[in-house]
């Protein structure tokens, strides 16, 4: 079995890759059978020459290789029939702009494999680049409190060289008496927490967090069943409101109450209560002015959230009262970070962490006969056909949704 690592070619560009040269070495090391070839690319985090110090084939073409491994969409122009490609198709959810995308997969007999669907038995995503998220976007949205109060000014998170250079940039930063709010408990939300304990930062429960004054920053990580609550009035749950999204109401006005930066880091799931509408914005006990939007749902949960941001220019302001966009220092402005692709600040971390779950649950599917089912759920396109698993997509492709 031979895999090719192709060349990003999506605009902006992305650097990550699937598998850096230590994670092909482990691969090989780990599967004689395997052969890797790495098309050459002058935009990959890792350089050729990384690579081929490894012994690691960098070649032109992979047109040889049976499985090809990207991150982003391949543009339909360069897709290689008769091939199978692991990458994120941004298609399962009908995205309409990644339409086309697929159907040119489907007539030019390719076997995809979305990363968004790699999946154990039970459900839970194996591989991805969530925790990265987190972790930018919580030294993103520090930097953005920095900016929109002129106290501090934290370089660029593309510019710094991995996690731990953050978090000594973070280090360095002294913060007023803020309240800070995490939601989520997922690898985002998680990831965003490694940084705020990186930085010595207090943690609270929600009742002190509620109800307490402090003489230090310090924050407070809630999930699901504590920003929501049955309509009926009955004692709910996490696993009960994942399930019943519809019969629970926000209870989360109680935080914004009390909350000067908040952390978005959370999964929403259809049919679920928002967060936060416009209208609470308006309230005069909101008091949140820094949104740090890791999830990045537009005009969904987190109000303030009206577009997302780039790496380039990652803060905007928003205004409740005109429900517009405004400069984010404007002084009735929540300053809004809502850059839709995070990980992309951190490559190189976020390629080995994600090539180091990709070669422990991906790759040896192709070599025990996927005995845990990992490549059949994966698999999206078979023959120039939806997968039965996938085949609520058809009208999709066929223009009828």
């Amino acid at each position: 079995m031979k895999f090719g690592i192709i060349q990003e070619r999506k605009s902006p560009p992305d650097r990550r890759v699937v598998l850096s040269p230590k994670e092909c070495q482990n691969v090989l090391s780990s599967f004689p059978e395997a052969q890797i070839e790495v098309e050459t690319s002058p935009i990959r985090v890792f350089q050729d020459q990384e690579y081929s110090d490894l012994g690691i084939s960098v070649v032109e073409h992979v047109e040889a290789c049976d499985v090809l491994l990207g991150v982003k969409e391949v543009p339909i122009d360069v897709l290689i029939p008769n091939k199978k490609y692991f990458f994120f198709s941004h298609t399962i959810k009908k995205q309409p702009y990644n339409r086309d995308l697929l159907r040119a997969i489907l007539e030019k007999n390719i076997e995809l494999y979305d990363h968004e669907v790699i999946t154990s038995s039970k459900g839970p995503r194996l591989v991805a680049f969530g925790r990265y998220a987190g972790i930018v976007g919580a030294y993103n949205g520090f930097r953005a409190y920095g900016l929109k109060f002129g106290m501090y000014d934290l370089p660029m998170a593309e510019t710094l060289k991995d996690q731990q250079a953050l978090i000594d940039e973070l280090r360095k930063i002294k913060l007023p008496n803020i309240k800070i709010l995490l939601t989520g408990r997922g690898r985002v939300g998680n990831g965003s927490r490694e940084m705020l304990d990186a930085m010595g930062l207090k943690r609270v429960n929600v009742s002190e967090y509620l109800k307490e004054s402090f003489d230090e920053p310090v924050y407070c990580q809630i999930d699901a069943s504590e920003y929501n609550k049955r309509k009926d009035g009955v004692r709910g749950n996490k696993a009960d409101f994942f399930a019943n999204p519809e019969e629970y109401k926000s209870n989360f006005f109680r935080f914004t109450e009390v909350t000067d930066f908040y952390i978005a880091g959370h999964f929403y799931g259809d049919g679920a209560p928002y967060l936060y509408t416009r209208e609470d914005a308006k309230h005069p006990d909101f008091k949140i002015k820094v949104v740090a939007d890791v999830s990045c749902d537009i005009d969904g949960p987190v109000a303030s959230t009206i577009k997302p941001s780039t790496i380039a220019d990652p803060i905007y302001g928003y205004h409740p009262e005109t429900e517009s966009e405004v400069d984010f220092k404007d002084p009735e402005a929540i300053a809004v970070m809502a850059v839709d692709n995070l990980p992309c600040e951190l490559p190189r971390d976020a390629s080995n962490g994600f090539g180091e779950a990709f070669s422990k649950y991906v790759i040896p599917a192709f070599f025990n006969n996927d005995e845990d089912g990992i490549l059949e759920r994966a698999r999206m396109t078979q023959n120039g056909k939806l997968t039965e698993r996938y085949a609520y997509l058809q009208n999709y492709v066929d223009g009828l949704e």
